[in-house]
């Protein structure tokens, strides 16, 4: 079937609709938030943290468990998700994934979620912190 079914919508459409709901940060504006207390979430693939590096201090919470370890009422919640105002920022290689991710736990109730503008591609570019990733095991 190539006819696109009643209410069905692009990635496009779909990127631009949670985007239309965050406040999108510029890596200055993370490095800021972060200093202040906000939770910065890496949720890129292991493979991708040890390409291309880490920042200081972000949790690695691969994508496919975020919602779980961040939704205060799931009893798979990290300590630091216990409440509802927990400002998160989550990025990801170049800022679109993370966008839909950030979306998704506005959906839970975290209304201070949002995403880093371009990813750590960005960051770098900001010349900002990062270090090494390693190796994946």
């Amino acid at each position: 079937m190539t006819t696109r079914p009643a209410g069905g919508r692009s990635i496009d459409e779909v990127l631009a609709a949670a985007r239309a709901r965050l406040r999108r940060l510029d890596p200055h504006e993370v490095y800021r938030a972060q200093r202040e207390g906000a939770a910065l979430v890496d949720i890129r693939p292991a493979v991708q943290r040890a390409a291309h590096g880490l920042i200081p201090g972000a949790l690695a919470i691969e994508r496919n468990v975020l919602e779980w370890r961040f939704d205060p009422a799931s009893d798979a919640r990290l300590p630091i998700a216990d409440r509802y105002d927990l400002p998160v920022i989550v990025f990801c290689q170049e800022g679109y994934t993370s966008s839909l991710a950030a979306a998704a736990l506005q959906d839970l109730g975290l209304h201070r979620a949002t995403d880093l503008a371009g990813g750590i591609a960005a960051w770098r570019r900001a010349g900002l912190p990062t270090i090494a990733g390693g190796i994946p095991a």
